[in-house]
C-alpha cells in the first residue's frame, strides 16, 4: 500500500509524482528517468528509483534519506545513488552509521558529491547537470539532459558504406546535440536562470513559488525562497514548454495561489503551468 497519497501528473508519455509543501515535505520523482529529485520522507512509491538528486540538506527535502536506503536493502535492491552537495556528505555518512548502529545492520550507501558544473550519466544517453542556487550552503539545482549525436548536413544523404568509409578515415560526420528534458531548481531565491540555456530550453521546468501574498515577502527574503513576483520575472525569460509548481506555502489557501498566479502570468504562460498540489490542476 502506497505510504504517500502523492500528486501524478502525466506530460506527454512522461508521469512526475510527488508531494512538495513548504516546511512540511518536498520529494518528486519521475520514475521513466529514474530519477527522484530530493526525498521528503521517502515514500515507497520512490523506493524502486535509483537516483536520488538531492539539492540541499533541509529536514522536509532530506529527512528520507537513510529509510530509501535501508529498504533497498531490506528488499535486496542495490543501494542505488544518492548525488548530494559536497558540504553535505560527511554529516549524511554520520546520519547513515548511526541508523545503522540503531538498526543492527550495516546500511549500504553510494554517496556522490557534487557541485556547479559537474554532470552524472545516469543511462547510456541520460546525464544530469548540476548548477548553482540560492537558499543554503551549497545548495545546487538539476536539469536532466539527453544526448545525442547528429549527423552533419553534408553528409545527411550518403549511403551506408560512404559513411562507415568517411569513419574509417576518421572524418567527423556527426556533431553532438543535448535535449534538455527536466530541471529542477529546488529550493532558491530568484536566479537569472535564463542565461543557462539548457534551463531556458528544457522541455519541463519544477520550481518553487513558496509566497504569494505581498504580506510575505519578507518571509520569502528571509528564507531565500520564491516570491509571486520573483517567479513571474524568471518564467517570463523562459522558454519551457511546461512549468510545475512546487513548494507552495500553507499560508495562502491553494484557490487564491491559483487566482494571484492567474493575476500576475501573462495568460500563453499560465497555460503552461500547474500546481503540483492543486488537486484541481486548474
Amino acid at each position: 500500500m502506497p505510504s504517500h497519497n502523492l500528486a501524478y501528473i502525466k506530460i506527454d508519455e512522461m508521469e512526475i509524482i510527488g508531494y512538495s509543501v513548504a516546511a512540511e515535505e518536498t520529494v518528486v520523482a519521475m520514475p521513466q528517468l529514474d530519477v527522484c529529485f530530493d526525498i521528503g520522507k521517502a515514500p515507497n512509491q520512490v523506493i524502486s528509483i535509483n537516483n536520488i538528486l538531492l539539492t540541499h540538506g533541509h529536514m522536509d527535502h532530506a529527512a528520507g534519506i537513510a529509510y530509501y536506503l535501508s529498504h533497498r536493502n531490506f528488499c535486496g535492491q542495490s543501494p542505488g545513488t544518492i548525488l548530494a552537495p559536497e558540504n553535505l556528505l560527511g554529516p549524511m555518512r554520520e546520519i547513515i552509521d548511526a541508523w545503522s548502529r540503531l538498526d543492527g545492520n550495516k546500511i549500504p550507501a553510494n554517496l556522490v558529491g557534487v557541485k556547479a558544473g559537474d554532470e552524472y550519466q545516469i543511462k547510456p544517453n541520460l546525464f544530469t547537470r548540476v548548477f548553482p542556487t540560492k537558499h543554503s550552503k551549497g545548495s545546487v539545482g538539476y536539469s536532466v539532459i539527453e544526448k545525442r549525436k547528429k549527423i552533419k548536413p553534408e553528409y545527411a544523404t550518403l549511403t551506408a558504406p560512404q559513411i562507415v568509409e568517411l569513419k574509417k578515415q576518421n572524418v567527423e560526420i556527426d556533431y553532438p546535440l543535448e535535449i534538455p528534458i527536466v530541471t529542477y531548481l529546488g529550493d532558491t531565491q530568484y536566479v537569472d536562470f535564463s542565461q543557462l540555456d539548457y534551463i531556458a530550453a528544457s522541455k519541463i521546468l519544477i520550481a518553487e513559488c513558496t509566497f504569494y501574498i505581498d504580506e510575505h515577502a519578507d518571509r520569502a527574503l528571509a528564507g531565500r525562497h520564491m516570491h509571486i513576483g520573483e517567479f513571474a520575472q524568471l518564467v517570463r525569460k523562459l522558454n519551457n514548454q511546461h512549468i510545475i509548481v512546487t513548494h507552495t506555502t500553507q499560508r495562502t489557501p491553494m484557490s487564491q495561489i491559483r487566482r494571484i498566479l492567474k493575476d500576475e502570468i501573462p495568460a500563453d504562460i499560465y497555460d503552461r503551468i500547474i500546481l503540483l498540489m492543486d488537486k484541481r490542476r486548474k
